[in-house]
């Protein structure tokens, strides 16, 4: 059985720690590491605004040095001097520091765990991504369902239904055409072997967004898990601590702009189907697609899959070359250009998409994000859920 090692970046995580630390202490697999780093830019010392952060995160470490029953490596980038300097901050480079401190030292058959302070989970969440890796040795990364709990306030319950809706319909449409980059990227919800990480080059730090790339890296080197028999559970905020993701999402959203994540037309999906299909052609000859066209834009080439041809001299390597070079950021990047040319309400695309692939949930035209009842919400985000694990389950092998 490898060894856990769990990654944990904190700022400003007072209230929730606590609440976390129970949950590692209960864990039953108890072979596990904790690795600790409180972080914020050096220069917040000097900000009015800010300083406050830093004094809390100097209670945080008071605390974490209090704790006694638990393996932790602490790293502290938080006191005045050993703060993040320049450009480089954020939790994409708490998370590199973390998880290059963890490979300084492990074997390459262990096993990071990236995980939150706001995040809760069982007491056989280890357990459980330790048998998956036992499983699936060679598995390059595990991607674990997550979902997030009812909250009391009605605002940031609306918006963490509306959020999730989002994330799960845009990853249902992928799983629908068959893309390879049908994971949500959640920095509490992902998971690798060590000699996964060493074969990527370690984690490209970024100040958010980091474990999209990171989970992008691994699904190019090899094959990810989509199930674990445990989930996790993150926290309904409304918080800034990075700049894109779940907690700026709801914030935004909040103030009546959805404009960031909207409900794509399950069209745009369909198109880029299309071109999927055509890759065994494209071998030969590329031809003019909706997807083709918007590629040769962005990589500036007359053709984008003219130098595959040339490096690949099999079929299906061209294949897996063509999926490697329109990856995820691309899909995306493609998808709001879509958008942008074609913008539709939200409501009408989410409608459409439901009312065509399964009609039996029934979703009437008067359905409204911001209008409709906190229990509708619920009905299509769990019906959404429900959908997204029958891919996640299926996609296992037996």
């Amino acid at each position: 059985m490898s060894r856990l090692y769990i990654a944990l970046p904190v700022l400003n995580e007072n209230e929730y720690l606590p609440r976390f630390l129970q949950c590692i202490s209960s864990q039953t697999f108890k072979d596990f590491e904790l690795f600790v780093c409180v972080n914020q830019p050096d220069e917040w010392w000097d900000d009015p605004v800010k300083a406050g952060i830093c004094h809390e995160n100097l209670k945080t470490l008071d605390y974490l040095n209090s704790i006694r029953g638990i393996r932790m490596v602490i790293v502290d980038k938080c006191s005045k001097g050993k703060g993040w300097k320049g450009k480089r901050h954020g939790v994409g480079w708490a998370r590199k520091t973390l998880m290059d401190g963890i490979n300084s030292i492990a074997n390459p058959n262990d096993v990071i765990i990236s995980v939150d302070a706001d995040t809760t989970f069982s007491e056989n969440y280890f357990r459980s991504i330790a048998d998956t890796f036992l499983r699936f040795p060679d598995a390059t990364g595990l991607v674990v369902p997550y979902f997030h709990k009812p909250v009391k306030d009605e605002n940031a319950y609306r918006a963490i239904l509306r959020y999730e809706i989002y994330m799960r319909y845009y990853s249902l449409n992928l799983w629908r055409i068959g893309s390879p980059y049908t994971f949500t990227a959640l920095g509490s919800a992902m998971a690798c072997p060590v000699w996964a990480y060493r074969s990527i080059g370690g984690m490209t730090p970024k100040m958010s967004g980091e474990d999209f790339y990171f989970l992008q890296k691994l699904k190019k080197a090899g094959r990810l898990i989509f199930w674990n028999e445990e989930k996790i559970h993150p926290e309904a905020r409304f918080s800034d601590r990075v700049y894109f993701g779940t907690g700026p999402a709801m914030i935004k959203g909040n103030q009546g702009d959805w404009s960031s994540y909207p409900i794509y037309s399950w069209h745009f999906f369909d198109e880029i189907r299309e071109t999927y299909n055509s890759f065994p052609d494209f071998f030969r000859k590329t031809e003019s697609t909706r997807v083709t066209e918007f590629l040769k834009l962005i990589f500036r080439e007359d053709d984008p899959f003219e130098a595959l041809r040339k490096n690949f001299t099999s079929e299906a390597k061209f294949i897996r070359a063509c999926h490697e070079k329109f990856d995820g950021l691309r899909i995306l990047q493609y998808l709001k250009s879509r958008q942008k040319e074609e913008p539709l309400e939200d409501e009408k695309s989410l409608i459409d998409f439901l009312n065509w692939f399964y009609p039996e949930t029934a979703c009437e035209e008067k359905f409204s994000f911001e209008h409709s009842t906190l229990e509708e919400l619920e009905n299509i985000r769990m019906f959404l859920y429900r959908k997204e694990e029958e891919y996640q389950i299926s996609s296992i092998p037996e």
